[in-house]
């Protein structure tokens, strides 16, 4: 039986704890340092996610036999060679690795030089440099601050002045020096391809749709993402096999020959465009709250999947038929500034899935963070599964918390 440590506090850490807890040979789950709603089925442990020493002290004295991390922060700073050094299981990218998130440089270097598609970009590193790009490339254009944002460093600037503040946001101070990638706009049906991936193989999970935009109809300031559904119907197989065979298995190579192969779950932010499947970033874990509608669906014991990579044993995955729903609850005011500790009530009504994204518990549960839930239902149809997901909302009681409506509704008109 297999004791799994799961690395992170938020909605994608609780789904991957309530998917390992369902596999038959998991004893147990521990999250760190996790958060108070995932107590149903894991026992977190109040140990930070950059102290490597104290996570690798718990990992012997429990006999963990395997470590996951789920956000990107640590995986980063190199968590995966530290753990690794001392003998500690551990599935997830290295340090040079996670540069593929970590800087959208690196990343945007690496498929110019494999011919791996993207949109047309240009990288600047001054406040100068940027507005002199602005002259010449009018919006709509894409200003992406490099770094780990946490979905949020991305402005898809649709007028002049949206493109001019955020670089204005970005650069504070003229003597800043720090690079961002400005790319042209692309048009099109956007999709989350996550893949396992150890070195060259590249195995596949259904795909998703995630939407980063604050408000209904896609408006307002990016956010981590406000929902997800999956599978996504406006998505063919045959674009799927595009993506691929053009972008997911080019770049397990690319990072191979490179002498940097990646190991653990790679995430493909995509663009079905009227050019074909364009890549608009890499994530090197998964999404959040693709995770949320992904593994509610996965019918194969997730520590099995991962073993059977790292062991180069034959992977195979199976995912319910069904689609699943999900629509994030986060407090008013965010992706900006907003109140913490606000009283959550309903909880105990709602049927659904619930997973906790940012929450505290005080004489019950409060709002902790930006995005606090994701409430997931699975149907026949997507538009079965959306109309479920936002019946079971209208039982929760928190006017401190807003939501979009249009999460999995007519999507083929968007």
């Amino acid at each position: 039986m297999n004791t799994i440590l799961i690395i992170g506090s938020g909605g994608r850490e609780h789904a991957l704890a309530r998917c390992f807890r369902r596999s038959p040979t998991v004893e147990m789950v521990y999250v760190a340092p996790g958060n108070p709603g995932m107590n149903d089925v894991a026992e977190t442990i109040d140990i930070k996610m950059d102290d490597f020493e104290g996570l690798a002290q718990f990992a012997k004295e429990k006999k963990i036999n395997l470590v996951f991390v789920g956000p990107e922060a640590p995986l980063s700073l190199g968590i995966v060679d530290e753990l690794r050094a001392l003998g500690i299981c551990i599935f997830g990218p290295t340090k040079k690795a996670a540069q593929l998130e970590s800087s959208k440089n690196f990343a945007k270097i690496i498929m110019n030089k494999y011919d791996i598609p993207t949109a047309k970009h240009i990288t600047v590193n001054t406040k100068e440099e940027a507005l002199e790009v602005l002259k010449t490339h009018k919006a709509p254009i894409v200003i992406k601050a490099d770094g780990l944002m946490a979905g949020k460093g991305v402005t898809v600037a649709m007028d002049d002045k949206d493109a001019y503040v955020a670089i204005q946001e970005i650069y504070t101070d003229d003597q800043v020096i720090s690079p961002v990638v400005i790319e042209e706009y692309l048009e099109g049906e956007e999709f989350s391809l996550m893949a396992f991936v150890k070195g060259e193989r590249v195995i596949a999970m259904d795909i998703a749709r995630d939407h980063k935009r604050a408000y209904d109809n896609d408006k307002g300031p990016n956010t981590g993402g406000m929902g997800a559904y999956s599978p996504v119907p406006q998505i063919s197989s045959d674009q799927i096999e595009e993506a691929m065979a053009k972008v997911m298995r080019p770049i397990a190579k690319a990072m191979v020959t490179e002498g940097i192969p990646f190991e653990g779950v790679l995430y493909g932010g995509l663009m079905a465009t009227k050019e074909g499947i364009k890549t608009i970033e890499f994530n090197v874990r998964f999404g959040d709250p693709e995770t949320e509608v992904l593994l509610p669906r996965l019918q194969v014991p997730l520590d099995q999947i991962i073993f059977d990579l790292m062991n180069d044993k034959e992977v195979s995955l199976k995912f319910d038929e069904r689609f699943a729903c999900g629509v994030v609850l986060a407090s008013v005011g965010y992706p900006k500034a907003f109140e913490k500790g606000h009283l959550i009530l309903g909880l105990d009504l709602v049927e659904s899935q619930v997973y906790h994204m940012g929450t505290s518990f005080q004489d019950g549960f409060r709002n902790n963070s930006g995005r606090v839930l994701c409430v997931v239902e699975l149907s026949e149809t997507l538009q079965g599964a959306a109309e479920k997901v936002y019946a079971q909302i209208e039982k929760i009681e928190a006017p401190h918390l807003f939501h979009r409506h249009d999460i999995g509704i007519n999507p083929n008109k968007r």
